[in-house]
């Protein structure tokens, strides 16, 4: 049997849960045809919680479609690129359903990104409008005269909340930096006074499904970020085969909790679009820390949970966590790092959920892989490929030779949910895409005898040590397994005789104290020698993107020298 037959096989298969099929029977659904259906079958349903302010399916769709007519009396036409620049708050996901209903191309940003990263965004989208956070405004408003922006609309943290909270909201913001004052410029309004000036335009757009729905920039964790083009079906299929991947879950019987930011195409798809998809409420959680969390969780008894390691591991931190009761919980979806097992195990105890882990990329929607949820979760794994995904493990060199059973290579994905391409980036698109339609995902991974995927590393992080590949991502998980050790990193560093070495990034638990040579001699026992850090540096905490990935380029760049 060749190893070509391996993965054609699709091995995955026999994992699947009973009533889950291989392909799933797609619907010629646009993604803004959801919220419509949704409100149709569950009108008065929550449909967003902010702060305790609730947003019914009926309210929510009548808000997008005044929206919708804002957009189009500023001179937004089909085609035309519009930028969010919010956290997760209720006109982020109005905005986003209106910008898709009249065929305009959504342009998500991250509100943490400097002014130089946001200009390359809005310049290399053309983008002409721009929805964002009274916060940023004063930024935003300067920073238009190097872009193609011509309106802006604000809004405000206060916005909407429940009456009380709304009026309290003014006397304690500003102290807590939630709050400011907007000076009067051309061309900017409120998104409250919008909402209040337009009637209701339901019509749609002529959209087609290959149609470009929005440019989705990547992290930048590994350079310059490029946008993503993502089409309407793209997205339509990653909600459905989202929705095939957990059958057990029921259309308007569950609370999905809003903590992932929306403008990273994990949290757009997972939390909203699924939400939005399946009639859920969906309580958002705009900064989404330990506390917060906890509450929105006990408070508003969230039942599907999709996070971050990062975040996991801050709840479990926390004072409050052994007082708080997250027994509401049913499943949680986590992805973008490793999750380790002993934060996977603590997590599970105390909430009697299940966690499945899963992988994807900005260029796949971001879906590919999950674990069963209900079936073999293999720690460690990012599971199996989803329905109509096709995956296999190609040697880094040639990726025309397909690599046997457990030996490592490039992941390559196919499916309904990858991209059309980067924009204005040709060059990167034929880098990224074969010829056949495969994705070059540009992780190193592993495939087991089960069909089980791992991921091994990026293969830019690879260092190469004395002749010998080493993965940091092996020595990451040796770190995190340490009782005293919080989060820990590894890159490779210059060294004269091995040509690379390994250097760790520690970041201890509360209270607790090690050496370097503690750390060292810890890896001493569980790793190679060649593998084994030569320096250690203790951090207060490490660079992460905007969903907790923790920014390995960003520690290479401050090791170079200057």
């Amino acid at each position: 049997m060749s190893d070509q037959s391996t993965y054609l096989k699709k091995t995955w298969l026999n994992s699947y849960e009973p009533g889950i099929k291989e392909n799933v029977e797609f619907k010629e659904i646009l993604t803004h045809q959801y919220l419509e259906e949704s409100t149709k079958n569950f009108p008065d349903n929550p449909a967003l919680i902010f702060q305790g302010y609730t947003l019914s399916f009926t309210q929510l769709n009548t808000m997008v479609a005044k929206f919708a007519a804002a957009l189009k009396n500023f001179g937004i036409k089909k085609g035309d690129s519009v930028a969010i620049l919010l956290p997760n708050v209720i006109p982020c996901t109005t905005a986003y359903y209106a910008i898709l209903k009249i065929g305009a191309i959504v342009v998500f940003n991250n509100p943490l990104y400097s002014d130089r990263e946001l200009e390359h965004q809005f310049t290399d989208s053309n983008s002409k409008f721009l929805i964002t956070l009274d916060l940023l405004v004063e930024r935003m408003v300067k920073l238009r005269k190097k872009t193609n922006i011509k309106t802006i609309v604000h809004t405000s943290i206060g916005d909407y909340l429940p009456f009380v909270k709304r009026l309290l909201f003014p006397l304690v913001a500003k102290k807590r930096g939630l709050l400011a004052d907007v000076s009067p410029a051309k061309d900017l309004y409120r998104f409250k006074d919008i909402i209040a000036q337009y009637p209701p335009d339901y019509t749609q757009a002529d959209i087609r499904m290959d149609d470009v729905a929005m440019y989705q920039y990547t992290g930048g964790t590994t350079g310059v970020s490029k946008g993503v083009m993502l089409t309407h079906r793209n997205i339509s299929y990653q909600i459905q085969q989202i929705e095939a991947w957990f059958p057990k879950f029921e259309k308007g019987n569950e609370v999905m909790l809003g903590a992932l930011p929306f403008f990273h195409v994990f949290g757009m798809s997972v939390s909203m679009n699924f939400a939005i998809r399946m009639g859920w409420a969906n309580v958002l959680v705009p900064k989404p820390q330990p506390e917060p969390l906890l509450e929105a969780i006990s408070k508003f008894k969230a039942t599907f949970a999709p996070l971050v390691p990062t975040m996991y591991i801050g709840m479990l931190d926390h004072p409050d966590m052994e007082n708080t009761d997250l027994t509401s919980i049913k499943g949680c979806f986590s992805g973008s790092a490793p999750l380790p097992v002993d934060i996977i195990n603590n997590f599970q105890k105390k909430t009697g959920s299940i966690i499945v882990e899963g992988f994807g990329l900005t260029e796949s929607t971001p879906v590919t892989h999950i674990n069963p949820f209900h079936g073999k979760r293999k720690q460690g794994s990012i599971g199996i490929p989803i329905p109509n995904t096709e995956c296999k493990v190609v040697d880094l060199e040639d990726d025309t030779k397909e690599m046997p059973v457990g030996e490592p290579g490039e992941l390559l994905i196919r499916g309904p949910q990858i991209m059309k391409g980067y924009l204005n980036n040709p060059e990167e698109t034929k880098k990224t895409m074969t010829k056949d339609g495969f994705l070059r995902t540009g992780d190193v991974a592993t495939m087991d005898e089960d069909g089980y995927f791992y991921i091994v590393d990026r293969i830019k992080d690879m260092i190469l040590s004395g002749g010998y590949n080493v993965y940091p991502r092996d020595i990451d998980e040796i770190l995190f397994e340490h009782p005293k050790i919080l989060e820990g990193c590894s890159i490779g560093i210059p060294h004269p005789k091995r040509g690379e070495a390994v250097k760790a990034f520690v970041v201890l638990k509360e209270g607790q104290e090690m050496t370097a040579k503690d750390v060292i001699d810890y890896c001493n026992t569980k790793l190679a020698r060649y593998k084994l850090p030569v320096e250690v540096e203790f951090r207060q905490e490490l660079p992460k993107s905007n969903v907790g990935k923790i920014l390995r380029k960003d520690l290479r760049a401050q090791e170079k020298p200057q």
